[in-house]
């Protein structure tokens, strides 16, 4: 499906991650944190179980960036990040892009990026990508 870039145009991707994933995570990046990898330990936290490391929920926003939202081509220049709730593994959650604006002139926009847990309908992390695409925007 291909959806033009315009301000204002949104994309929804759905997701979940496995405990697998989050293993992988950690051994790619180093970050062992119990609170990723070990039941026990999380149930001693206020979390009660593990949680997905932040930045693992996050590759989510350049997975569809770079591949179906603006999609190939698409080049990221920065991108801002809140973490406001816990993710937790085989759990559904959906990725919402908004596009906020766009500079014809440089070929770039400014992409709102959150994360919202599909049960209870919150954000669990957002922000705001910039993307340039000379071919989209």
């Amino acid at each position: 499906m291909q959806i033009e870039a315009t301000v204002d145009a949104t994309f929804e991707y759905a997701f979940r991650f496995t405990q697998s994933e989050v293993q992988s995570f950690a051994d790619l990046t180093g970050d062992n944190n119990p609170i990723h990898l070990d039941a026990e330990y999380a149930a001693t936290t206020s979390f009660k179980r593990p949680i997905i490391h932040g930045m693992l929920g996050a590759t989510v926003f350049t997975k569809v960036l770079g591949t179906q939202f603006p999609g190939y081509g698409s080049i990221y220049v920065k991108q801002t990040l809140e973490f406001l709730r816990p993710m937790f593994v085989e759990t559904d959650y959906k990725a919402v892009f908004k596009i906020l604006a766009i500079n014809a002139e440089k070929h770039s926009a400014d992409i709102s990026t959150e994360l919202v847990d599909v049960t209870t309908n919150k954000v669990t992390t957002r922000g705001v990508a910039t993307m340039i695409n000379k071919e989209k925007f």
